[in-house]
Order: structure tokens, then C-alpha cells, then sequence
């Protein structure tokens, strides 16, 4: 088992048999507007991978569908090959369409040429974990998984997927999945707003299932609240380092994977998920979203 070089705010975290920092790396924003085309600074995007494994990411999130293609093809060329205790987590399930939208893609055959997609432009011979992307755009939709997660268990008995999650599922989907094969991860939209997973990421933590938020495209935005205002001037930190600090304290199974096109922007990132909330900062945050 790989162990990470450098100690990040949260400490670590278990995927099966992959330990991983539990602040990680989104690189979603390396591409261009819409997360379509390729970004206005590729020297700069580089950069950005390559400090964040520099300063102890060992976890980078990622989908084949982002550029499309763009954000894979950077990570190769920025940190193939990888370093052993650096794991990259793809998404299937979801393509590109020239408006820039997310149609789905699920049939077996569209999960499996997405599998070999992810490969290719990774550089890989087995991906360390795959999220099946579920829903749509605007969240969720309810509805069997089935046939596009038993391609995907296939798909990891040939050798060519480690690990399985799911991404964007209601809680029936995830309790769908793990009763088709063991899941070691749930990649859903949860921030200080928008709580309403909170009773899955109490089950998932119990279970040693790790449950990685995610916002709307774009990125994350800070959230605009009194409270929220309140605890960050009065430790004297933006409200984006109050937000992550929370969610590494909210529970021990949440991996942040905060996405930018900043070295800079980086730094501050985890420097504020290092925060220290006391209990009065906890108990005024914990209102917004209830």
C-alpha cells in the first residue's frame, strides 16, 4: 500500500486498499469556459498539477469528459509516470455535446469506451477508481443503475478498474451499488447550503466509505451568509477556507477536491482547509443549512 508523502490538512483517508491525503485536487477548472476547450494558460495548468503534488495531493479527481479529453491529456503531461502513492479518480457516464452540454452516457458499450478513453489519455493500464456519473446537470435522478455499474464491475474484474464509486446518485442508487459490488467512494453536491446528504454521509462513514463533495460547475463559490461571513472575519480568513475547513471537520470519511487554475489560489486553499473551528464556529456554521 502507497503512503503520502507530505501531511495535508484532514490527514488521510482509505480507498480499499489506496491510502490518499484527504485534501485532494479537482481538475475540472483546467479547462477552458464551460469546462469545454483547452485552458487560456496551459503552461499555467501545468504548473498547477504539478505544485499540488509538490505540496502532498495524492488524490487528483478527473473525467474524460472535461475539455472533452484536455484535462486527462494535461495530467499526463504534467506528472506521468506517476509517483506510486498518487491515485487518480475518473468519471464514466456522462459525454460532450458541441453545445457544451452533459448528455448521458451509460449503455455498456458507452461506459466501456469511456473506461478505455480514460486509459489512454491517463496513460494507464487500470484505473485506480471510477465513479459512475448518474442523474443530470441539475442533480440526481432516481432510477436503477444496474446495467452501466455491472459493466463497470465487469470492466474491474478484467484488471481494468481498482476501485468503484458512484457520482451525482440519490442514496436508493447507492444502496443499489453496494449491493451489486463493494464502493469505496460517493462523489455528491454537499457544501454548508446544501446538507441534504447528511444522514448518507453519516451511513457512508460507519461503513469506511469515503464521500467526496463536489459544487456547480464552475467551481466552488463561497457562500454568501451572514454566519458564515461572521466566523470568517472573525478569524480573519476568507469564507472558502471557513467552508473546507468545515467539511474535513463534518466528518472523518470527506475528501475535499477543490479545483483551480492558481498556483496561488492552491496554497491558499490548503492553508485554509487548515483552519481550526472551535465548537462556538461549528455551532454557528452548522445553521446555515438546517
Amino acid at each position: 500500500m502507497s503512503t503520502p508523502s507530505v501531511p495535508l490538512p484532514g490527514g488521510t483517508w482509505t480507498l480499499g486498499d489506496l491510502t490518499v491525503n484527504r485534501f485532494g485536487y479537482g481538475a475540472m477548472q483546467l479547462a477552458g469556459p464551460g469546462v469545454m476547450g483547452p485552458p487560456a494558460d496551459r503552461e499555467g495548468a501545468l504548473a498547477v498539477l504539478r505544485e499540488a503534488v509538490a505540496l502532498g495531493v495524492t488524490h487528483i479527481d478527473t473525467a474524460d469528459a472535461y475539455g472533452p479529453h484536455l484535462t486527462n491529456e494535461l495530467i499526463r503531461e504534467a506528472l506521468h509516470p506517476y509517483p506510486g502513492h498518487v491515485h487518480i479518480a475518473t468519471k464514466v457516464g456522462a459525454t460532450r455535446d458541441a453545445d457544451g452540454g452533459w448528455p448521458p452516457a451509460r449503455r455498456p458499450e458507452d461506459v466501456r469506451r469511456a473506461v478505455e478513453d480514460n486509459l489512454e489519455r491517463l496513460g494507464l493500464d487500470t484505473l485506480d477508481l471510477v465513479n459512475l456519473r448518474l442523474g443530470d446537470a441539475r442533480g440526481p435522478v432516481p432510477g436503477s443503475l444496474a446495467e452501466p455499474f455491472e459493466t463497470l464491475v465487469g470492466l474491474q474484474r478484467q484488471g481494468l478498474v481498482r476501485h468503484l464509486g458512484v457520482s451525482n446518485a440519490t442514496a436508493e442508487q447507492v444502496a443499489e451499488a453496494r449491493a451489486i459490488a463493494p464502493i469505496v467512494c460517493v462523489q455528491n453536491l454537499y457544501n454548508l447550503a446544501h446538507r441534504q446528504d447528511d444522514e448518507l454521509i453519516d451511513e457512508l462513514a460507519e461503513a469506511g466509505i469515503a464521500y467526496v463533495p463536489f459544487f456547480p460547475l464552475g467551481g466552488f463559490t463561497p457562500l454568501q451568509s451572514s454566519a458564515l461571513t461572521a466566523v470568517a472575519a472573525r478569524l480573519d480568513a476568507t469564507p472558502m477556507s471557513v467552508a473546507l475547513a468545515w467539511l474535513l471537520r463534518r466528518s472523518p470519511n470527506i475528501l475535499l477536491i477543490p479545483g483551480t487554475s492558481s498556483v496561488a489560489h492552491l496554497r491558499e486553499n490548503i492553508a485554509g482547509a487548515g483552519l481550526t473551528l472551535s465548537d462556538d464556529d461549528l455551532a454557528e456554521l452548522d445553521k446555515i443549512g438546517r
